[in-house]
C-alpha cells in the first residue's frame, strides 16, 4: 500500500497557522487514497466510479447522480491514479481485522507525514476499516488526519471514541443525509455557485483548512463544484456559468485559484 503527495489543492495547509505544529521539522501533507465509487457503499448524489469496457476505462455514473466525482475522473484519465487506489483498496480487502489494517496502514505511512487526509479519492469502506483509521489516529497522535464521509453510520458506532487527531467532516449528498441533522454533525456540501452557499450560508473552503483544523467541528461549510461533469447536466451547466462569470473554482499546478482543473 502506498501515501500519495499532497496535491495542488492539499498543498495549501503548508501555509494555514493553525496546522504549523503538525508541519513542523520539515514534515509533509500525504494523503491515503482508494478507489472512488466502489470504495463508497453510502455514495448517492456523487457517485462515480471507473469500470473497464471493452479493455478502456470508462466513467459510470449511478442512478441518482447529481454532480461526478472528481477523483473517479482522475482515475479514468491517469493510469498509475488508478493502479495505486486498486492497489490499496484490494490489499486492504485481503485484510479481516481493524488491528491488521492499522498495522498495514502504518506501515506504509511516510515517516515525514505531518498531515494526512484520508481519501482524496474513496471512502471508509466498511465498519473495521473505520475503527482501523481509529486505531492508527491513536497510534500517531503528533499526526494530524482528516476525512470527509458519508459513511455516516461507522462514524455514529463510535462517536464518542474518536480521537481528537481524526477530524471527521460529514459529506452532504449520501444515502445517510438524514443523519446529519438527527446528530448534529458538522457537514460540506457541494454548491453550483457562490449565491448558493451564501443563501445557505455556508462559507466556501477553497484550501481544506475547515476540514482540517481541529476545533472546527461545528462549522459546516461548502465546496464549489469542480472536476470534469457530464454533457448537460446541471452540474456541467454550473460549471459553464463559472467560467463566464470569471469565479475561480479550481487550482493550478502552483495552487492558485483558476478555472477549470479538477483537484
Amino acid at each position: 500500500m502506498r501515501f500519495s503527495k499532497a496535491n495542488t489543492k492539499l498543498k495549501q495547509l503548508y501555509d494555514v497557522e493553525l496546522l504549523e505544529q503538525y508541519l513542523e521539522h520539515n514534515r509533509k501533507v500525504y494523503s491515503f487514497d482508494l478507489l472512488s465509487g466502489h470504495s463508497c457503499p453510502f455514495a448517492s448524489e456523487c457517485l462515480s466510479k471507473v469500470v473497464t469496457i471493452d479493455n478502456r476505462r470508462r466513467i459510470k455514473d449511478g442512478p441518482k447522480t447529481k454532480f461526478r466525482c472528481f477523483s473517479a475522473s482522475q482515475e479514468a484519465v491517469f493510469p498509475s491514479t488508478y493502479n495505486l487506489r486498486k492497489g490499496n483498496f484490494d490489499e486492504l480487502r485481503k485484510l479481516k481485522e481493524p488491528e491488521d489494517m492499522a498495522y498495514a496502514i502504518c506501515d506504509a505511512m511516510p515517516n515525514d507525514l505531518g498531515v494526512g487526509r484520508v481519501h482524496v479519492g474513496g471512502d471508509f469502506f466498511s465498519f473495521k476499516y473505520f475503527a482501523a483509521w481509529c486505531f492508527v489516529a491513536i497510534r500517531n497522535p503528533g499526526r494530524l488526519f482528516y476525512a470527509y464521509t458519508k459513511s455516516l453510520e461507522y462514524w455514529l458506532r463510535l462517536v464518542d471514541d474518536i480521537p481528537a487527531n481524526l477530524v471527521l467532516t460529514a459529506s452532504r449528498g449520501g444515502r445517510l443525509d438524514h443523519l446529519i441533522e438527527e446528530h448534529s454533525l458538522r457537514e460540506s456540501k457541494v454548491v453550483f455557485s457562490q449565491s448558493e452557499a451564501d443563501d445557505l450560508g455556508l462559507e466556501i473552503d477553497h484550501d481544506d483548512s475547515h476540514a482540517a483544523i481541529p476545533g472546527l467541528r461545528d462549522e459546516s461549510f461548502a465546496l464549489l463544484i469542480h472536476g470534469q461533469q457530464p454533457k448537460g447536466s446541471e452540474a456541467s451547466e454550473a460549471i459553464k456559468q463559472l467560467r463566464r462569470d470569471k469565479v475561480a473554482f479550481s487550482y493550478g499546478k502552483a495552487g492558485i485559484p483558476k478555472q477549470g482543473v479538477a483537484v
